[in-house]
């Protein structure tokens, strides 16, 4: 029987090649492979996505916003299935703020949504994370719990970016209601006040999006900011 054997073994022997299991092994291979099937995930999110009446948000928005979330919920940081896209390449006079349900895939509310009076008029184009600048701050925040404070109902948030958004606390960023943040603005000046850094909405909605997406939810705020794109290690 041993005799039988012999030849098929030593045939596998000679077809086995030692660099398949590097090559299953290989950090790039699997790194590649992994990107590969996120960008086939986040294409079928995106062309199953459930706007029911509301806008799409654009896709290179889309899959940066939800490449960070897959990478947050995997460590840990973000608890809550909810993902809070906010589009500041779009006009404030657009609803550029989209609260999507990651269970259901579906958009749940679409929003206007004001930037930092120091970032721009119509259009965000300058942004920061320093102290007093009046800016806001781009990429990936966890939200944190709410406060009753001048404005109502607030949103405490919590920037995850060194040196891109890690100052929102200290900066007292928040997501809050505010007048200039109406529609009806809009159409008095013909684009929506701004805020001192916040990420501000309308009262009308601001206490529904609030009890949406408080305590350890995903909020992006996108831009296509080279400067952005180069420090984050969030997006590829």
């Amino acid at each position: 029987m041993i005799y039988k054997i012999l030849p098929v073994l030593f045939v596998f022997l000679l077809s086995f090649k030692p660099t398949d299991i590097k090559k299953e092994n290989d950090p790039k291979l699997v790194a590649a492979t992994t990107k590969v099937s996120l960008e086939a995930k986040v294409k079928n999110l995106y062309a199953t996505l459930n706007v029911k009446t509301f806008d799409m948000p654009a896709m290179e928005c889309f899959s940066k916003a939800v490449e960070g979330y897959f990478q947050l919920r995997e460590q840990g940081v973000v608890q809550k299935e909810i993902l809070t896209i906010i589009d500041f390449s779009l006009s404030s006079t657009q609803k550029r703020l989209w609260v999507i349900d990651m269970v259901t895939n579906s958009v749940v509310l679409q929003s206007v949504v004001s930037h930092g009076r120091n970032s721009g008029m119509e259009y965000a184009t300058s942004f920061s994370n320093e102290n007093n600048s009046n800016k806001s701050s781009l990429g990936f925040y966890t939200t944190g719990e709410t406060y009753n404070g001048k404005h109502g109902l607030s949103l405490k948030l919590d920037g995850l970016e060194y040196g891109i958004n890690d100052n929102a606390r200290s900066r007292a960023v928040v997501m809050h209601g505010a007048d200039y943040a109406a529609e009806s603005v809009i159409r008095q000046q013909g684009r929506l006040g701004r805020s001192q850094g916040c990420p501000a909405i309308p009262y009308a909605i601001h206490k529904e999006i609030i009890e949406l997406v408080k305590n350890k939810s995903c909020l992006f705020i996108y831009h296509p900011s080279r400067t952005y794109e180069k420090q984050s290690r969030l997006i590829s």
